[in-house]
């Protein structure tokens, strides 16, 4: 895209509340990145602040929703990949109430709204909604150019649990991709052990997963489970929470990646990537394989591409080591 090349891509920050967080965990710190087509004029300079490409707006936008305990700037990488191949890409830190009296970054979950009394009623995670909202009021160089009709959710981990659970309660997501995460809930939210919950999503739907996810595989108890016989949740997620979708729904398995292989640069310090495997693949390889991906399978359900070209990746990646498997519903 002539923006991405002729400028880079750049970024803005913005902030917005989280109505009924307490304060001062309250607060949600964004990161917006855009294709930019530099002016060169006074402003630019002494702001630092550069003009967006508005050859490819108006914009269609991709909030990337993170794991617990992963910033966002572990995305920044994909953000940048995203933006340069023609969409707004938008990270988020919020830092709230996990769990046990504990704080750290989160997607939230609305624990009322994942029980069995409440699935199905509303969103899972209470900051999708404002932060999707609050890019309407987003004022600098991307004021007017983004598509806010037009609008893909890709969520690792815990934010792809979210994602798949939250989806339809906002028309304007046309997408929904996810890495490392299922639909299956914990036993601790009053379900039976084992129980995957139908997800909540209109729209396509592209599972990407690791052979050697270590952290979902280390999480088998808190479902109810024994991490030895249990059948694997993602597959799970897309046999029984996802329907038939005449092909548009997709499960891509990359060979050898962790459950961490879409972060860079990853922060041992919080989270658990402890719990994960080692990675057998190369992690320069495995992330531009994930871009590659996301960027097709966003080009065809948000952009409006012919599919042929996304078609053809994906029969050419069918193909290689790189996948161990990969299925259509």
């Amino acid at each position: 895209m002539s923006g991405a090349q002729e400028g880079g891509v750049r970024s803005v920050w913005w902030a917005v509340r989280v109505p009924g967080a307490p304060a001062p965990f309250d607060t949600a710190h964004l990161r917006v990145y855009y294709p930019a087509r530099p002016t060169g004029s006074d402003a630019e300079r002494l702001s630092g602040v550069l003009a967006a490409d508005p050859a490819g707006a108006p914009y269609p936008v991709v909030l990337l929703v993170s794991g617990v305990n992963v910033g966002q700037d572990a995305y920044r990488w994909l953000a940048v990949e995203l933006a340069a191949r023609g969409v707004v890409a938008v990270t988020y830190d919020w830092v709230g109430v996990l769990f046990a009296g504990l704080h750290g970054i989160t997607p939230g979950v609305d624990l009322d709204a994942a029980r069995p009394e409440g699935y199905g009623s509303r969103p899972t995670s209470p900051s999708l909604r404002p932060v999707l909202d609050s890019l309407a009021q987003l004022t600098g160089p991307l004021d007017g150019l983004l598509d806010l009709d037009r609008v893909a959710l890709v969520g690792h981990s815990a934010g792809g649990t979210v994602a798949l659970q939250s989806a339809r309660f906002l028309p304007e997501v046309r997408a929904v991709a996810t890495y490392g995460a299922h639909t299956m809930v914990a036993t601790m939210l009053g379900w039976p052990a084992g129980t995957v919950l139908p997800a909540q999503v209109n729209s396509p739907v592209m599972l990407l997963a690791g052979t050697n996810d270590g952290v979902i595989n280390g999480s088998a108890d808190r479902y109810g489970e024994d991490a030895a016989t249990r059948a694997d949740p993602i597959t799970r997620t897309f046999d029984e929470a996802l329907p038939d979708a005449g092909g548009t729904n997709l499960l891509v398995r990359l060979a050898g990646a962790n459950h961490f292989g879409i972060v860079h640069p990853l922060d041992p310090t919080p989270a658990r990537a402890f719990l994960d495997e080692e990675a057998t693949a190369d992690p320069e390889s495995t992330r531009a394989l994930v871009a590659d991906l996301l960027s097709g399978f966003l080009a065809v359900h948000l952009r409006g591409e012919p599919a042929d070209g996304f078609d053809r990746l994906l029969a050419k990646l069918d193909t290689t080591s790189s996948i161990a498997s990969f299925r259509r519903r």
